[in-house]
């Protein structure tokens, strides 16, 4: 493909390491872990002098960016659904005949298991406690039923669809730009309608840096909650003590974990054990929900969706610019959506690749709607236990409930029947989570600092262990500096620069599908010509033969051999033909003969005009229908000749055509893409 839009990246330097496995891009690769290595030595030579820098960044950036993060996160939700209900919702994100590799369910399932992780547990009773107990200023008063009532909504909003939303768009970049553009699998291949052939130097090369640092520093902090939520687990239940040592070595555990599923193939192994951790939560959260108040959690759930939608278009758009709110809003709203940023990429590669074949409406639809279901689940049973035991007079939980280290979390599940064996289930669904995520945080910037081919490949083990030791080192640099307050200032921080990418990638998205759109325009604007050129192509007096002919052809279901020799003997002279012509008329025009490789094809390129037309006949087998016609000698295969364009298969056979027919059905696709070209042609120039 010669368009701007699609050129492949032919410029990056990349490097193949030396244990094999896909290309480095070294540029990236080096510049994103040189400044992991320079933050984390910073971190262990000087803790205090990185926290105070960190703290002082971070205001600055509250002070004058918060807008921009606010403004973003609303944004970003409004394009992914503008784009779910708007004309382009039907295009598929792979070629217009791929259809889904999973069933309805197993994709559903798999985007439902997307949504969890320990922060979501540590979380589920830290945030509605704190904001029960020290609302934000403005709000209901603290302790009070107002405040009961929107702790839960709070920590709905900052875990709900407009975080989605971040994943979405990156999703739908991804998985638009690799499998239906045919652009390699980085983040810097969203943005080929903005920056063109731009996308291979210095300015790809930052763009996907950004999207390394967010990440890692995203993965990060997830890991450092997991580390002390884990270690105070760890506590609850054989008396290990909460500190350093402990933390050090649960953050080595993960390192080790993921380096050993990238080197013994042990991956299937996780998937498993993620996909059995669902189950183990949803079982925690049903016994919480059964032996608790069962009445009171299933009302104050549906009240929670209530006020949720209710105050969602206030709370998404609130920056508190009247109260003294900065403070709260650094630590909850700012560091959310700052979060939720850094993670676009991770996420967004994994609906990417779980999603090839779906249309955009069904993957906003998916992807918004599944994983809130179970965030609203579980934050509604935990969030709202919390609150009923602390309004209950439990002043000790109520303290404990709004400490960062999770021990509330404990506290809470501890007060339900066979509490320690609850504690035990808590921390083993902690700890899985905690070790899938090491794993697949280390493969995504793997996979972000090497140049693949495509979604289903993956980076060299040796490049997934090396990001894993990067994660880990920062993790446990992070803690030292300051807990899980150092690691929300270093994801407000190092968020920023993806954030501006984020708004790049909805110009290229927008760019790329006002193509699409034309595409379609021109197709509907052609087709009477279209329909004139078919029936100038058979004599009046010969219609009823051809007709004839056309229905025996239908009927008739041929084998491989007959394909084969029709491709050869009618197809390839056709558009040999067409090509001769039109390079006659200065087209530079190749017909390229394919019909001895494994998948026989005959294709016509006209390159001479930008985006290039393709025109390929390629031979198929399909199922013989059980109706509408005879089988021969009993096969259940039949021979199809596809018609496939630069936009993927047309979905008709051109078996039995004649190379009239042939040559009518090229110059048919040949007049739409120059009207396509046309409608285009504004844009270009201007």
């Amino acid at each position: 493909m010669s368009t701007t839009t699609d050129a492949p990246d032919t410029t990056d330097t990349t490097a193949t390491g030396r244990f094999g496995g896909p290309p480095v891009r070294m540029p990236v690769f080096a510049a994103s872990l040189t400044g992991v290595l320079v933050m984390a030595v910073w971190a262990l030579v000087s803790p205090g002098s990185a926290e105070s820098a960190l703290g002082a960044v971070t205001s600055w950036v509250t002070e004058w960016f918060g807008w921009f993060y606010v403004l973003l996160a609303t944004a970003v939700l409004g394009f992914v659904v503008y784009l779910g209900l708007s004309r382009y919702g039907h295009v598929r994100l792979g070629p217009d005949h791929s259809r889904p590799e999973f069933s309805t369910f197993a994709w559903a399932s798999m985007l439902f298991a997307a949504g969890i992780g320990t922060d979501v547990m540590f979380y589920s009773v830290v945030e509605p406690a704190t904001q029960y107990m020290a609302p934000p200023e403005g709000g209901p008063a603290a302790e009070s039923v107002g405040a009961a009532r929107d702790a839960t909504v709070w920590t709905l909003f900052h875990y709900g669809i407009t975080g989605w939303g971040m994943y979405a768009l990156m999703g739908l970049a991804l998985g638009y730009f690799c499998y239906r553009r045919g652009l390699p699998l980085a983040v810097r291949s969203a943005l080929a309608p903005v920056l063109g052939k731009r996308i291979g130097g210095p300015l790809g090369h930052a763009v996907d840096t950004a999207a390394v640092l967010g990440t890692i520093f995203g993965v990060a902090t997830s890991l450092g909650i997991g580390v002390v939520f884990l270690n105070v687990g760890l506590n609850v239940l054989f008396g290990i003590g909460v500190g350093t040592g402990a933390q050090v070595a649960l953050a080595v555990l993960a390192v080790v974990m993921a380096a050993v599923s990238a080197t013994t193939g042990v991956d299937k192994g996780i998937r498993f054990l993620s996909q059995l951790n669902v189950l183990l939560a949803l079982g925690l959260a049903a016994w919480v929900l059964v032996t608790g108040n069962t009445s009171l959690l299933l009302n104050a759930a549906v009240a929670n969706v209530g006020d949720f939608l209710r105050s969602f278009p206030a709370k998404t758009m609130e920056t508190f610019p009247f109260l003294d709110n900065a403070s709260w809003m650094g630590s909850w709203t700012l560091f959310f959506w700052a979060w939720w940023v850094a993670w676009a990429s991770f996420v967004g590669l994994f609906l990417a690749r779980i999603s090839r074949g779906r249309t955009i409406r069904q993957f906003v639809a998916g992807t918004l709607v599944i994983p809130f279901l179970y965030i609203v689940m579980w934050i509604s049973i935990f969030g709202n236990a919390a609150i009923e035991r602390i309004r209950g007079g439990d002043t000790s939980f109520a303290e404990t409930a709004q400490d960062f280290s999770g021990v509330g979390f404990y506290d809470l599940v501890a007060g339900y029947p066979l509490g320690k064996v609850v504690i035990g289930l808590a921390f083993f669904v902690g700890l899985l989570f905690y070790v899938t995520s090491a794993d697949s945080g280390a493969l995504v910037m793997a996979n972000l600092t090497s140049r693949l081919g495509d979604l289903t490949e993956d980076a060299a083990g040796w490049l997934r262990i090396t990001w894993a030791a990067a994660t880990g080192l920062l993790t446990i640099a992070m803690l030292l500096v300051g807990g899980i307050t150092a690691l929300q200032y270093a994801t407000i921080i190092f968020g920023l620069p993806f954030a501006v990418v984020l708004v790049l990638v909805m110009v290229g998205l927008v760019r790329a599908l006002r193509v699409e759109g034309r595409r379609a325009d021109s197709r509907d604007q052609t087709l009477n010509a279209v329909l004139s050129a078919r029936a100038a192509a058979v004599p009046r007096e010969d219609r009823t033969a051809s007709w004839r002919s056309r229905l025996a052809r239908a009927t008739n279901f041929v084998d491989r051999t007959d394909a084969l020799e029709h491709l050869r003997d009618v197809v390839g002279p056709a558009l040999t033909e067409v090509a001769d012509e039109l390079c006659r008329h200065e087209v530079a025009t190749a017909c390229e003969n394919e019909i001895d490789s494994a998948t026989p094809a005959v294709t016509l390129r006209a390159a001479g005009v930008d985006p290039e037309f393709v025109y390929r006949v390629e031979l198929e087998m399909a199922p013989v229908p059980t109706y509408g016609g005879r089988m021969i000698q009993s096969r259940d295969t039949y021979a199809r000749l596809e018609v496939h364009l630069s936009d993927g298969g047309q979905g008709y056979d051109v078996m039995g055509w004649s190379a009239a027919q042939v040559i009518h059905d090229c110059l048919d696709h040949y007049e739409r893409h120059l009207e396509f070209l046309r409608l285009a042609e504004p844009t270009t120039t201007g």
